[in-house]
C-alpha cells in the first residue's frame, strides 16, 4: 500500500472522457497503477487501470468500502454507487 492512495479512496481522473467522474480505488497494483471502479460503466468485474499521476486524490475513503475488502466479503457495484454518492454529497474537503 501507497502512502497517499489506498483502498477504497476517492479519485478523480485529471483529463480525458473521464474527466469529472469519481471513482473509487479497490485496489493499488503498484507505485504508478490502481484499479479503479465507479459502479457503473467500469464495475467490478471490469475496473480501469490508472495512473496515479493522472488522478486527482482525494482524503475521503469510503470505510465500509475498506472492511468488506480486507475481510474479503463480496462487494457489489451497487455499495460502490452509494459510497460515491455519499463521499460527493459530504464534499468539504480539498483533494490531496
Amino acid at each position: 500500500m501507497q502512502m497517499g492512495i489506498n483502498p477504497g479512496q476517492l479519485v478523480q481522473p485529471k483529463a480525458g472522457r473521464d474527466c469529472g467522474k469519481y471513482y473509487l480505488v479497490l485496489k493499488v497494483i503498484d507505485d504508478n497503477y490502481v484499479f479503479a471502479a465507479d459502479g457503473t460503466v467500469r464495475r467490478l468485474e471490469n475496473p480501469k487501470k490508472k495512473n496515479i499521476k493522472h488522478l486527482i486524490l482525494h482524503s475521503k475513503i469510503a470505510g465500509e468500502i475498506v472492511d468488506k475488502l480486507r475481510s474479503g466479503e463480496r462487494i457489489s457495484n451497487i455499495d460502490i454507487r452509494r459510497a460515491i454518492e455519499r463521499l460527493v454529497d459530504n464534499a468539504e474537503e480539498l483533494p490531496f
